[in-house]
């Protein structure tokens, strides 16, 4: 039973990138599936949801910028992340139930 999050990497302010979340070992699709991150210093905050039935809820940081969904015939969750700000630099995780990723650093920086 585990969670793999990968897509991050460095991009400049405005950019995009997509963050996957995979399960292996269990059905992603019968949970809800969250994406948290904690930048160096502050603790780790919930970024956006999605329920079993694909109802989302984001952080009001994020509102209008970040997009989560879920691929059930990939057993994957994603976040669609558009004009990245500097402040968006993290660690990113997936979680659900008990279970974390291991996660994904994400740095928006010139």
């Amino acid at each position: 039973v585990q969670l793999q999050a990968s897509g991050g990497g460095l991009v400049q302010p405005g950019g995009s990138l997509r963050l996957a979340c995979t399960a292996s070992g269990f059905r992603l699709s019968v949970n809800a599936v969250g994406w948290y991150r904690q930048a160096p210093g502050k603790q780790r905050e919930l970024v956006a949801s999605i329920t079993r039935r694909g109802t989302t809820t984001y952080a009001d940081s994020v509102k209008g910028r970040f997009t989560i969904s879920r691929d059930n015939a990939k057993n994957a969750v994603y976040l669609q992340m558009n004009s990245l700000k500097p402040e968006d630099t993290a660690v990113y995780y997936c979680n659900t139930e008990a279970i974390w990723g291991q996660g994904t650093q994400v740095t928006v920086s010139s």
